[in-house]
């Protein structure tokens, strides 16, 4: 390679960068929420750019640079669903599914979260996209579907766009659109992490968790709540079934909580006293409504916490 054809190479991968550079996160949210899992979104995410780079030169006669990367990021999501599993949560657990082979569906930190506002025509901010029910929801859905919700209810797009970007006629965009808006249930309204009530309400169950005391966590949850802690496929409701999980063992340990964001809801890292020290557990994401909170996903396992810069042992108090 001629030192100026190496360095026309590299002035190109500068502009590839600096344009890009503001869309990454907001293209790695539309894949979480198209794939359900952290990881299979930074995957997706990344062939998206690579395929932007091989094709960057001819970028302009594709459109806009945004428009063209969620072209490309939604056609990888798309290929990815039609040979990966759906992402579930124990609730919502196909029955006969062989556990070995389930997928199970991730938190996602709300530091990730992009500041870009959605569209005109969102039907959702961003917060409640993000909503744990809202992306588990979105998992039910065949994949051109859930593309045009959230293409079209999610960031805004007009059904031209959308359209352009599913490579379909207008009248098959909205048709898509029209099946998938049928088929997500319109659940509770949930409290937001922000919301004062819910941030007291959160303390107080924490607080609950690390005192030991099982009527006052009991306290704070809705008559019909439901716990669970994926990857195990158990589940309970309840006050009554609830009660009897925490009056099983979960109690004989001693428990801090620490307060994290995720997919806009109440969160906690809990961290179990063993050996001598306060080990990480799992992710905590609370859904909290007027009656209190109404389901507590316990994402089991180490690998979360990283994301949401957690250490794996906390100092001893």
């Amino acid at each position: 390679m001629s030192a100026l054809s190496g360095m026309m190479v590299h002035v190109g991968e500068r502009r590839f960068d600096d344009l890009v550079e503001p869309l990454r996160r907001e293209l790695q949210l539309h894949c979480y929420r198209m794939l359900g899992s952290v990881q299979d979104a930074e995957d997706a995410m990344q062939e998206t750019l690579v395929r932007a780079w091989r094709g960057f030169e001819q970028y302009e006669e594709r459109g806009q640079l945004r428009a063209w990367l969620y072209r490309i990021a939604t056609n990888r999501c798309l290929s990815m669903i039609e040979v990966r599993r759906r992402r579930e949560l124990p609730m919502d657990l196909t029955p006969g599914a062989p556990l070995a082979e389930v997928a199970w569906l991730e938190p996602y930190p709300d530091a990730w979260l992009p500041a870009t506002p959605p569209g005109p025509e969102a039907r959702y901010e961003t917060h409640e996209a993000v909503r744990l029910a809202f992306v588990a929801a979105l998992q039910w859905l065949p994949g051109r579907q859930r593309a045009a919700l959230v293409l079209r209810d999610v960031l805004g797009m007009s059904a031209r766009e959308t359209a352009d970007v599913l490579e379909v006629s207008v009248a098959a965009a909205n048709s898509a659109l029209q099946r998938a808006r049928a088929t997500v249930a319109a659940g509770r309204p949930e409290r937001g992490a922000d919301d004062v009530e819910a941030q007291e309400l959160a303390a107080r169950y924490a607080a609950a968790w690390e005192r030991g005391d099982v009527d006052a966590i009991i306290a704070q949850l809705s008559s019909d709540a439901r716990y669970a802690m994926p990857p195990l496929p158990a589940w309970y409701a309840g006050h009554a079934g609830i009660k009897d999980f925490l009056q099983s063992g979960a109690l004989d340990l001693r428990w801090r909580f620490v307060p994290v964001r995720a997919n806009g809801q109440a969160a906690f890292g809990t961290y179990a006293w063993q050996d001598g020290g306060w080990v990480a557990i799992s992710v905590d994401l609370l859904a909290i409504d007027g009656e209190g909170i109404v389901e507590v996903m316990s994402f089991l396992g180490t690998e979360h916490f990283p994301r949401f810069e957690l250490p794996l042992l906390l100092p001893h108090r």
